[in-house]
């Protein structure tokens, strides 16, 4: 009897407060994810709000769109010079610099002092990142999805269904292939962490 006395189990009245306690644990983590997740979503638009200003800013300024202007090197020596025709041509996500104008329209907006950033042929023409890890480009939009001619637009590389989905919805039709958000593949096809979209643009 003294044995069963010392070494008596949980009361059911305990057990309930522990599992009260781990509901509430996982409740907060679960919480703290979702606002994390909404965060990003928010950051990444925002993201898109900046680098339309940033362009703006410069075209404001300078009458040309960063990386179509023509008379950049004649403002710093050294820059390169786009053709001037009004688009900003190719839409490259410039990991190491490159010679399109969608790389020097970085370089042109970090010499412009809109873009912070070193601004030189290698690290001045790097695409930024947006808030999933994809690096965000800047170009003509035919050059990435066919049939869709716009001279400027911004592109998020390697967003997941679910975000992109939540881009287009929140801002647009919410449908992939029609209104100013379009994605390169259906983002509405798979699982929402799938990435069947590799490039989701926005028109400027």
């Amino acid at each position: 009897m003294r044995y069963l006395r010392t070494n008596r189990g949980f009361t059911l009245v305990e057990l309930a407060i522990v599992l009260v306690i781990i509901g509430i644990i996982l409740g907060a983590v679960l919480k703290g994810q979702e606002l994390i997740k909404n965060a990003k979503f928010k950051r990444l638009y925002n993201q898109y709000r900046e680098v339309t200003a940033a362009v703006y800013t410069y075209y404001d300024k300078y009458g040309k769109y960063p990386g179509d202007d023509d008379t950049a090197s004649s403002r710093w020596p050294g820059a390169p010079n786009g053709n001037g025709n009004g688009w900003i041509d190719g839409t490259t996500f410039c990991g190491s610099g490159g010679a399109a104008e969608s790389c020097y329209a970085w370089e042109h907006l970090r010499r412009a002092g809109i873009l912070t950033g070193a601004a030189n042929t290698t690290t001045g023409r790097i695409s930024p990142n947006h808030a999933f890890g994809g690096r965000i480009a800047l170009g003509r939009l035919d050059s990435i999805i066919g049939g869709w001619s716009k001279p400027v637009g911004i592109c998020f590389e390697w967003l997941n269904n679910e975000t992109a989905r939540w881009l287009d919805t929140n801002y647009d039709d919410g449908v992939y292939n029609t209104g100013s958000i379009r994605g390169s593949a259906d983002y509405y096809s798979g699982s929402i962490d799938a990435v069947s979209a590799q490039y989701t643009c926005i028109e400027l």
